[in-house]
């Protein structure tokens, strides 16, 4: 008969283990025809919503985050980022009007150096060079936040899981794109690796769904099924769900570039609204309902039991119906102007800031109910001993 203290040991340990996630969404508060920022992060909160990614963030949003739980990760401007390459003071200038302000009332935790800038630089801005740009600028913004005494807040970068990734299955033989990865992605590896940063990627499930016909619906959108899964034969892992097949695709190609334990943080994943599905299901509904679920639960994913350390679900009002253009003078890339001129609607919130969909962001039952399943399991797995 197993001790006490053994089971009091077990049930802590699992316990621990089942950290959840923290869940946000994206926010374009330069966007046109949105309500002011005090009232978006008043409802934020009563969502219980924990982190917002600011994409091309205003001094006035920034200060109607202070003094709230909510954490902030900033993305800078992808047009701004050969100013900062060039020059530290464009770097300082731009933490001076955004950060330093409001810092520590607002919970800065991460700042990304432009989003998908090498789609951006492939598409809408040519000038734009990734491989001689992007670290100059994501080091000039890292020793200006040191000149300024901040040491809490690192940066990064984001990419855009299509612009970097060979395959995404199997995980285990998964790459960065060449010459993408030794130009870019192993140097910058080793930058968030020496700051003590993570690794930021758009990870779209729908997107791979739409290129690929022979996935199964209920593996893209989380539906438990016995014939739900997918082995990696090398492995031997058997995947749920698509989202922890990309995120692990991720990790097993950082792990080839010498960098495997650096943080992961989904920057964007979502669904769009598309009318002509719902008469087989709101999938929009359904993707996100799976993904709180699942980032909640603290189950991780195959190859890292803590998962992602952070989720965002692009995005919190539709763009493409607030007069949205791709102006590079004004927005944080190509990408997300390209959403919206296919005429995708990806917000989760209507302009007078109601839901589109039922899903409750908190997810405390289910996380309750994983770990209360865990526990139970393993203790009886000790008495029977």
């Amino acid at each position: 008969m197993p001790s006490l203290l053994l089971c009091t040991t077990l049930l802590l340990l699992l316990l621990s283990a089942a950290s959840a996630t923290t869940l946000g969404v994206t926010y374009n508060p330069s966007a046109a025809n949105l309500p002011p920022p005090e009232h978006v992060v008043s409802t934020l909160q009563s969502l219980r919503i924990s982190a917002v990614r600011l994409l091309d963030p205003t001094p006035a949003a920034v200060r109607a985050f202070a003094y709230t739980n909510i954490s902030l990760l900033l993305s800078v401007p992808n047009h701004l980022i050969p100013s900062f390459a060039a020059n530290r003071s464009a770097a300082a200038v731009w933490l001076y009007s955004h950060v330093l302000p409001f810092h520590p009332r607002a919970h800065i935790s991460l700042i990304s150096a432009g989003s998908d800038v090498i789609t951006t630089a492939a598409t809408s801005d040519p000038t734009l060079d990734p491989s001689t740009a992007l670290i100059p600028a994501m080091r000039n913004l890292h020793l200006s936040l040191l000149d300024l005494g901040i040491r809490t807040i690192s940066v990064s970068t984001t990419f855009s899981f299509i612009d970097i990734m060979t395959t995404s299955f199997p995980p285990s033989a998964a790459e960065f794109q060449e010459p993408i990865g030794s130009l870019i992605i192993r140097p910058l590896l080793q930058f968030l690796y020496e700051t003590n940063s993570s690794f930021l990627i758009n990870l779209f499930p729908y997107k791979i769904y739409r290129i690929n016909s022979e996935i199964p619906i209920g593996f893209v959108l989380f539906t438990e099924h016995p014939f739900n899964f997918r082995d990696d034969v090398i492995t031997g892992v058997r995947y749920r769900n698509l989202f922890d097949m990309m995120v692990d695709a991720v990790i097993a190609a950082m792990a080839v570039s010498g960098q495997e334990n650096i943080p992961v943080i989904v920057a964007e994943t979502g669904w769009p609204n598309e009318p002509e599905e719902e008469t087989a299901g709101n999938y929009a509904e359904m993707y996100l309902k799976g993904l709180v679920i699942h980032l909640r639960s603290g189950l991780g994913t195959p190859l890292r039991k803590e998962g992602v350390a952070e989720g965002y679900i692009y995005q919190l009002f539709d763009e493409g119906d607030l007069g949205y253009k791709n102006d590079t003078n004004s927005t944080t890339g190509a990408a997300m102007s390209t959403r919206a001129e296919a005429g995708q609607r990806w917000g989760i919130m209507y302009p007078n800031m109601t839901m589109k969909y039922k899903v409750d962001f908190s997810g405390s039952t289910r996380v309750l109910g994983n770990g209360k399943r865990l526990v139970e399991m393993v203790l009886a797995s000790v008495l029977r001993e």
